[in-house]
Formats: structure tokens, sequence, C-alpha cells
């Protein structure tokens, strides 16, 4: 039976903004009954050369980073040339007269920047000084969340006893799973599950569940309040893009009592779709738990509540339990307040 042991070498980089960066070569060999035994070389990563990576990436061109190494450019330039080939990716990719991060760069830098900050994090707790550095959060939400949502769910976690850094990244649900998959991400949030075609582990977390308000200005709320929902045939109306999962459900709801609404517009950016709706364009839905914050923030009136309609947030983790702590604050917080 093989087991795998890590030799660790470590060697101090060169000062960086008068911060010492911890840099670490990682070789793993493997070992056959807990006896070391010559075997094969699973991974070697030069950590200077990642340090110069990530120092040109923090600032922006060969020429500054030159001068806050102390190194002549074209000996960084051979560096960054070595560690794309261990790699067996571009890093860089020249746009005019700049360097640009290719989509390999940009994760690389991410895991980059986490590296050596922890290695700040360990000189400072060698030298016995509290690090004063908040836990980091990244979240990855799904483009069609409400916006509104995203912030209620959200804000519980910068609120607890420990300090939390939120990263957010938005996008589709397939980018954020593939983020996820490769522990860009923490977790995603979303008003879907895991679509079943995705072929990615992770799991799905209810958060909860409401119905769905129909918001107006003064005017058309006082025009279509009578007769609800009926009076919504011929209503003119905001709608998000078709494909989402609040569309979807709208569009059943409409066909089923067979209402037409007059769509003047299809919105993909729900806080955008709220803005046509302030001004009057049209009435607009919006999940009830966030009721009070969208008449308040966008000055609009309920016209009538649907329960029929059921908006479900998840999050989704690559854990079967969840065991981050913001997470879980996250978690608690909307079954206890926000969906209670």
């Amino acid at each position: 039976m093989h087991a795998r042991a890590i030799a660790i070498n470590v060697a101090w980089a060169a000062s960086m903004h008068k911060v010492n960066v911890l840099a670490l070569s990682i070789d793993f060999v493997y070992m056959h009954d807990l006896s070391l035994a010559p075997g094969p070389l699973m991974a070697w990563l030069n950590y200077h050369h990642l340090l110069y990576f990530w120092t040109v990436a923090r600032e922006g061109s060969i020429t500054r980073a030159a001068d806050v190494l102390h190194l002549t450019q074209p000996g960084i330039s051979a560096q960054l040339r070595t560690l794309e080939r261990a790699l067996g990716e571009k890093l860089f990719e020249r746009r005019g007269r700049h360097l640009a991060l290719t989509e390999t760069g940009r994760l690389v830098f991410r895991y980059a920047d986490e590296i050596f900050s922890v290695g700040r994090e360990l000189q400072e707790t060698l030298a016995g000084r509290p690090t004063g550095r908040p836990s980091r959060l990244v979240v990855g939400v799904v483009d069609s969340m409400p916006k509104l949502m995203i912030y209620r769910l959200l804000k519980h976690a910068m609120q607890g006893a420990e300090p939390v850094r939120l990263v957010l990244r938005e996008g589709t649900v397939e980018r954020l799973l593939a983020d996820l998959a490769i522990h860009a991400v923490d977790v995603v949030l979303s008003d879907a599950p895991v679509p079943p075609t995705v072929r990615i582990k992770a799991f799905s977390h209810l958060l909860g569940e409401c119905g769905v308000s129909i918001f107006g200005t003064p005017t058309l709320v006082e025009a279509h309040r009578r007769r609800f929902p009926l009076s919504l045939d011929g209503a003119p109306f905001l709608l998000p893009m078709e494909g989402t999962t609040l569309r979807r459900s709208l569009d059943t709801w409409f066909a089923e009592l067979d209402i037409q609404p007059n769509v003047v517009a299809d919105i993909e950016d729900s806080a955008v779709l709220k803005v046509f709706g302030q001004a009057g364009v049209g009435l607009f839905a919006a999940p009830t738990a966030v009721e009070r914050e969208v008449r308040r923030q966008y000055d609009v009136r309920v016209v009538g509540r649907v329960e029929e309609i059921r908006e479900r947030f998840y999050a989704i983790s690559a854990e079967r339990r969840i065991r981050h702590p913001a997470v879980l604050a996250i978690s608690q917080s909307a079954r206890s307040e926000l969906f209670a």
C-alpha cells in the first residue's frame, strides 16, 4: 500500500513592499510501508518563479516588478518563461504595450495571492503579533440572483465575531460550479439547485423559499390593483430573461390564468430591471422576502402577492455538510430570519 510523503524546502524570498514573503519548494514522493523509497517526482513548483509572476501581476509591468524585486528585467522575463513552461500554460498576453493576465494567469494569481498572504501571516504569528487578517470568503453568485437578496444572505457573514473579507464573483451557474470544483470559490449562491446535466460533485443546500410580490409605481399600482391578478392582463410588464428560474415560473403562472401581460422589456440584470420599474416603465416581480427593501430602495408599491410562485435559494458547496463558519452563518440566518 502506498502513501505520500511531502518534503518541504523553505527559503526566504526577496523583500516585498518591506514585508518578507515565505516561499516554499515542494517535492511529492512515494513512501512504501512507511519507509522512504525512491519514487517518481510527483510535482515541482518553484515558488521563487511564482513570486516573480505574482509581483509582475500586482505591479502591472515587468519594469515596476524589477524595481520592487531589485532584479533585472531580462532576468524576470526569463523566470516567467520558465514558470510558463513548467505549468504548460501561458500566463500573460500582450495587449499593445501592456501585459494582461490570461484566464489561466488569473487563476494562478488567485492561488499565488493566497499563498503569499498566508506566508506573511505565518511570519506575523511566529513573531507573536496578531495578524489582524480577516478570513477570506469567496462567494460565487449566479447572475440571475436578485441583488437585494444577495446582500440579505451575505450580511450576517460580515457581522460575525470573526472578521470576514468577502470576495464576490458573478457568473453563470456552469462557470461558477467549475470554479467550485477547483476550489476557486468557497460557495455558490443560486436560485436553483445543481443542474442534473452538470458533472461536478457539488451539493445543494436549501436556504429557504418565499413567494413573489408584484411591484409598480403608485400610478401603475392604482390602475392594476383591483381584480388582481386578472388585472395584469394587458398591463405593462418588465420580465427577466428567458431561461431564468423566475421567468419560467412567471410564464407558467400567466399561462395557467390565461393572462397576457404587455411585455415591454426583457432585462437580464435584476437591478436594472428594478430601475426601469422605478421609472414607471412597467410592473415587475421580486421575492417577497425582500419586499420591504424593494419598496424602500425603489420607491414602489405592491400590486399583489403570488404565493403560487415559489422562489427558492441555495448555497452550493463542494462538501456534503457545510463547514465554513461564514457559510454556516449565512445558512442559519437565512432560515431563522430571512425565510422564517
